[in-house]
Parts: structure tokens; sequence; C-alpha cells
């Protein structure tokens, strides 16, 4: 079968104004008595306990519905630990499945809507998912002494087992259905830490034996269905291009292709399954219109960024006349650093299925964003909200690559369905499936940003007055976002970090510029932190050197207003032995920040090959997130962000020639190899705090501790990344 629209489907936007009516009234908190996705009564009937974020199946099982994607960062079995903690279940019966698409029951209380990103999931889930174990608990321990007819408070719950004094006893499973019966408690008495069986300590991750063994629809490029029908869609080489023409005709000769349509997008090929998909799209002809692309090369680009910063747009921060204190100043030390495009670069590239029959739709992916997923797809759909179903699918991978905001996997999905009903096929799944190639010439790179910046001196080194302009593509501007999160017409995420810097500086002044380009930008693994750590740090160094001081010293100096910070750098400097020279051949090189809420601390330790290379040696991390719920997560997370971040700065970068993207797949843009990776060592301060973000915090300072050890072992100031560009790896 083979069908070509005449003219291709539009694509239709959901307004800012209907998604935030969506969102509104999205609550924290407590919320139990709302009856989702199974209703308590019927659950009950069936000896099932249900309630939103708490299910207990009659055999025995504990399922906490998890809110949040888990895209292997361990949400999942933070949020299992916290339930099963406060309802004393055994690791052994616990499980976590993601909850439906409802933003009036599962908002994540920091956003307003459904969704996970900023490091949140167990900062804004630690006392509603503590709360909905301990109100369970206390369900199940009325209904035990109902049914055995003694007293509530002389019944015990241990690993999952119920018992009295008399020697009765029963399982959380057999007592389910009578508890679903049971009142929900408005307070339910909580723990108190010294109680906790499970948080702070260990709780085995969730998702181990799943993954292990390949479990069906783990993931969405597993997800599989007897009827589903695969697709692939040639795009613009250029962002902004177009399709002008195409020829099928041999494409349509592969065996096992359905159909060919041309959507917004591109053109789609539909197969029966992905190597014939993919087979064929090799096999068109199509003619690109680049009058409305991006023609640039990224060299040129980073060109005009460079120049905004002469006129800066925005003012962030103006703490006072900046320019006559610098003016006054004995010496003024300017500085110019320039980070390029980078991709996500995830193990799983970007899927996604859905069947729409033409009123009603229902998707499977590893959704992100769940509320934007959602109201984009009842929008381009042209359906009702309710009518939209999402199953979110565990994801391999986001570091932000998920959580667009413009929904586009949602939307190019939702249109080649409408566009084969229109071409007479029947309602049947299909799934879009990215090839690597596919995913890293796709764009939605962390942005490239030029910084320029301007420190007053006086006689003795102290700095007198701070100057900050950056100029970069705004993340926010002419997104769904932009009216709730752009104020005063600054885009934070492309300033945080900096602007709100805690080191003492006299004076400070900040600018922001908005660089135009159709190569669509979002969040990359702790946003605009990425490069503003990498410059503050950097010239936190280079201050103390024109200062004459330690770099750890001097940094304590700069901080007496932030003791955490100040705490976890000694920490780290302490057990990095950095009061003590370095092994003959090594240097070393700190840097200190914070992010989503955590403090982070690291000292890098480097070795200088003969061929004047650098190897990272060893990493020590000191990190202050509050409670750390699962301190072996934090472990994981702290290493595989500061590895994420440390094979960033060595040689990832995404390069345009003439508006075409250089790298293609791991070959041209290479991951960090198991030979780059350095010893790491972790140091968790104690802490009563509220828990903070863990997936991200530990990306920032990696970068510029390498970079300082560099700047010790050779006397050599990075300021363009990434290191390969200096012939440094």
């Amino acid at each position: 079968m083979f069908h070509v629209l005449a003219k291709p489907l539009e694509t239709p936007k959901p307004s800012r104004r209907s998604f935030l009516k969506l969102s509104a009234g999205a609550a924290g908190g407590l919320i139990l008595a709302v009856n989702l996705p199974r209703t308590a009564e019927a659950a009950a009937e069936i000896g099932e306990f249900a309630q939103p974020f708490v299910h207990i199946r009659p055999d025995n099982t504990v399922v906490v519905i998890s809110k949040h994607l888990d895209k292997g960062q361990g949400a999942a079995t933070g949020l299992a630990t916290l339930v099963a903690d406060e309802l004393d279940a055994s690791i052994d019966q616990t499980i976590v499945e993601h909850a439906p698409s409802n933003p009036q029951v599962y908002a994540n209380s920091l956003f307003g809507m459904q969704g996970t990103g900023g490091s949140t999931a167990i900062a804004n889930s630690f006392m509603q998912y503590r709360q909905a174990g301990a109100a369970a608990k206390a369900m199940i321990v009325a209904a035990a002494a109902k049914s055995w007819n003694v007293p509530a408070g002389e019944i015990n719950v241990a690993k999952g087992v119920v018992s009295h004094g008399s020697g009765k006893s029963a399982t959380l499973g057999e007592l389910a259905g009578l508890a679903a019966k049971e009142a929900v408690p408005g307070e339910p008495v909580l723990k108190t830490p010294d109680q906790w069986v499970y948080i702070g300590k260990s709780f085995r991750r969730v998702d181990t034996a799943n993954k292990t063994v390949g479990a069906p629809r783990t993931y969405t490029m597993d997800f599989q269905r007897d009827d589903l029908l695969v697709a692939v869609i040639a795009r613009s080489p250029r962002f902004g291009g177009a399709v002008k023409s195409f020829d099928a005709a041999e494409a349509m000769k592969v065996k096992g292709v359905v159909n060919v349509l041309q959507v917004p997008t591109g053109v789609a090929v539909i197969a029966t399954s992905t190597w014939p998909a993919i087979k064929a799209r090799d096999l068109l002809t199509v003619e690109w219109d680049d009058s409305e692309a991006e023609m640039r090369s990224t060299d040129q680009m980073m060109t005009d960024l460079k120049a905004m910063n002469d006129a800066p747009q925005v003012a962030v921060r103006k703490d006072g006349d900046l320019d006559a204190v610098l003016a006054a100043s004995a010496k003024v030390l300017e500085v110019e650093y320039e980070f390029p495009y980078l991709a996500h670069g995830a193990m799983e590239p970007m899927d996604i299925a859905v069947l729409f029959d033409g009123e009603t739709a229902e998707f499977w992916f590893g959704s992100q964003i769940q509320t934007v997923d959602h109201q984009f797809a009842a929008g381009t759909l042209g359906i009702d909200f309710a009518n939209v179903k999402i199953n979110t699918l565990w994801a391999g991978g986001s570091f932000g690559r998920r959580a667009q905001f413009d929904a586009h996997p949602v939307v190019e999905i939702s249109l080649l369905a409408k566009a084969m009903l229109a071409a007479g096929m029947k309602p049947q799944p299909v799934k879009i499936v990215f090839t690597r190639e596919d995913d890293m010439e796709a764009g939605y790179y962390r942005p490239m940003s030029a910084h320029r910046i301007k420190v007053g001196l006086d006689e003795d080194g102290a700095v007198t007055g701070f100057h900050y302009d950056i100029a970069a593509k705004s993340l926010l501007k002419g997104t769904v976002y932009e009216e709730m999160m752009i104020q005063d017409g600054v885009d934070h995420n492309m300033t945080e970090g900096a602007h709100d810097t805690t080191y003492g500086f006299p004076v400070m002044n900040m600018n922001q510029s908005y660089f135009e380009t159709k190569v669509p930008v979002l969040w990359w693994r702790s946003v605009g932190h990425t490069h503003t750590a990498y410059v503050m740090e950097t010239m936190m160094d280079r201050l103390a050197k024109e200062a004459g001081k330690d770099p750890v010293a001097y940094r304590l100096e700069m901080l007496k207003d932030d003791p955490r910070k100040a705490n976890v750098l000694r920490l780290a400097a302490e057990k990095a032995g950095w009061e003590k020279p370095a092994a003959e051949g090594r240097f070393r090189g700190v840097a200190a920040h914070k992010s989503f809420g955590t403090y982070v601390a690291q000292v890098a330790e480097i070795s200088v090959r003969d061929d004047g290379t650098v190897k990272v040696e060893k990493v020590t991390c000191a990190v202050d997130c509050g409670v750390a719920v699962n301190p072996d997560n934090v472990r994981a997370q702290m290493e595989g962000a500061l590895g994420y971040g440390l094979g960033a700065i060595l040689r990832n970068e995404v390069t345009m020639t003439d508006g075409v993207v250089d790298q293609t797949n791991f070959d041209t843009y290479e991951p960090l190899r198991i030979t780059d990776m350095p010893e790491v060592e972790v140091h968790i301060v104690a802490s009563a705090e509220a828990p903070t973000g863990m997936g991200e915090p530990g990306t920032p300072p990696i970068g510029p501790a390498v970079a300082n050890a560099i700047a010790a072992a050779k006397d050599m100031w990075v300021t363009t990344l990434p290191l390969s560009r200096h012939d440094l790896v």
C-alpha cells in the first residue's frame, strides 16, 4: 500500500492558556482519598488494597506507584524505600509500577504538573510517599485489630508480617482486602529517624532483575505487540528544512514495507519491523527545501554569540555601578569562555508507540513530563484530554532529552497516526524508532554559549567587582514554560550557578543575551550549571592565584555566609589529602558548587603523560544532599554524574558545517571510555535536612576541578571546551 498526502498534516499546538489551566490546582502533599488507578471499593472486592501511591495485592506484593519516570537514576528505588519503611514491608515483596498520567493526583509538587526533572523526584516526594506508606500501615493495623478483636496498639508490623502477642499473624496481602475498607487517616503518624529500617541505610534496587533478564516492556525499544508497525522518518539534514519532493518507488520494493507517508517532520517509512523500515528509508530520494533552514556553521554561530556580549540585552543581576568599580581597580582581569553544543547521548534513543482509532489514543513510552506530553497529544490529535492514555515505561537514560518543551516525539507520532488513518489504513499500533544517527542529529542539544568575565582587583589581588555577560539561546522563550519560568525577561536556566553565587564579591553584575537559531535546544544534565560552574570555579582558582592564596583557603574566605558549601569543600579537601603534597607526577584541582539544593565539592587528581595528554586518576567527592534516602544510590549517582560530565569536557562537542551536523554516532561523538574513568571516592555528609537532588549535582564540579588540575600541572587555563581541542586527551 502506498499513499502520499497532497498536503502534509500541520502541527496544532496547545495554547499556553490551556496548558496552565490544565496544570492549575495540581497539588503536592498527601492525596490518599482519590482512588486511582483502581478504586478502593473495586479493589477491596477482589482482596486488594489500592490507593494512589500504594497497592497491596492478595499475593502479598506491595506495589509502589511511581509518579516519576525512572530513567536509570534510581527514583523508583528511592520511592519504594520510603513506602516500604513506613509500611514495614519487606524488600523482597516490594515492586514499582509507573503511575498513569493524571496531574491532579500525581503532580510534582515543585512543578505544579506531573513530571520528572531538576533532580526533584525524592525532594518533592519524601513526605508524600512516607505518608502514603504510613497511612497504608495504619489501615492494615486497623483491619487486623477488628478481625482479631484486639487493641490496635498491641499489633506489630515488621518485614511484611502483621502480628499480635496472642500468636495471631497475617501477611500484608492477607489483610489487604479488609484494610481497603478502612478509613484513610488524615494525618498518619510517621516514624522518627531512629526508627527507620531502610531510609538512610540500604534498599536493593527494584529494577535490577527485570533489566538483567530483559523483561518484556521494560523499555520502549523492547515494546512489542502482534500487530505493531514500526516507522522511521527521513528528516531534513538541516534544522528548519522541509520536504520539497520525494520518490519512494525503490523504498516500496523492500519486503515488509507497508506505506510511505509525508508528515510535517519529513517522510515516514512504515513497515512490519525495524530493519525493513530503515533499509527502505535509505532508498528514499528526498529533495529538501532549505529556504527557512539554519545554514550557519558552528564557528560562525560562536562568532555571533561572542559579538552579542558587546551589547547585552537583559540585566540579570545589578549590585551597583560596576563600571566605576572596574575603572578604579588596580587591575582588571578579562576572560572569555566558549562552550559547544552537547548531545545527551542516552543509551536508549528516542522512541514512542501509539494506537489511535480516531477517537481515543493510547501511548507507550518513557514519558518524563507526562502533563506536557498528554496535553500535546490531545491537542495534536484533536481529542479530549480524557481520551488519551499514557503508559509510562522505563527509560534507558535521558539526561534531559526526554523532557521536551514541545513534546516532539508525541507530536510526530500523533501526526503520523492521523496520516495513517487519512491514508485509509486501519487503526493499528505504530512505533517510531530513532536510530542513533537520528537521535544525534535531531538537535535538542545543550545550548552553545559565550561568556565574558571582567574582574576588578585591588593592589593586594582582592576582588573589587565581578562582571559577567553570557549569550546563548534561551531554553524557555517560545515554549509552554515561558510564562511560568521567565521572570522580568530573565531566563535563569541560563544563569543559574552564577547570578546566585554565594561567593562574597563586593559587587557583581550579570547580563544575558538571547541567541536566535533554528537549532532546538534543551536542558542537559544540570542545565545552566554545566557551564556557569566551569566559569565560576576556574575563575576562583585564577583569583586565588592573583591573591597569592591556596585555592581551598581562598574559597573558604569567600564562603563565610554559606556554611554548607564550605563544609563539603573542607571535607573533600581533607579526604583528598589537600594539605599534603600530591604524589610525584600528580596534580590536583578543586571545585565546589551547589545545584538543585545539593552541595558538592570535588578534588580531581591528574597525571600528565609523556605526550602532554592528561589522565584523570582519582576524584574525591563530598556531597551534602540532606537525608540520604539510599546512600548506595547517592554514591552511584555521584559516580555516574561526574563520569558523564568528564566525558563531555574531554571530547564532546556537536559541530555543524553549513548547518549540517558533523557528529552522527559514538565514533564521532565519543562517550567516556572505561579507561577514562577515574577512581572515585564519595563521602556523604550526615544530615537531618530535607532531601535534595542527586541526579545532576555531581556533573557541574568535575569540569572545573579537572581544568584547575591542568592549570596546576601546565600553567594553562582552558577556556574553550572540550579538552581535545587543545590536544590534552
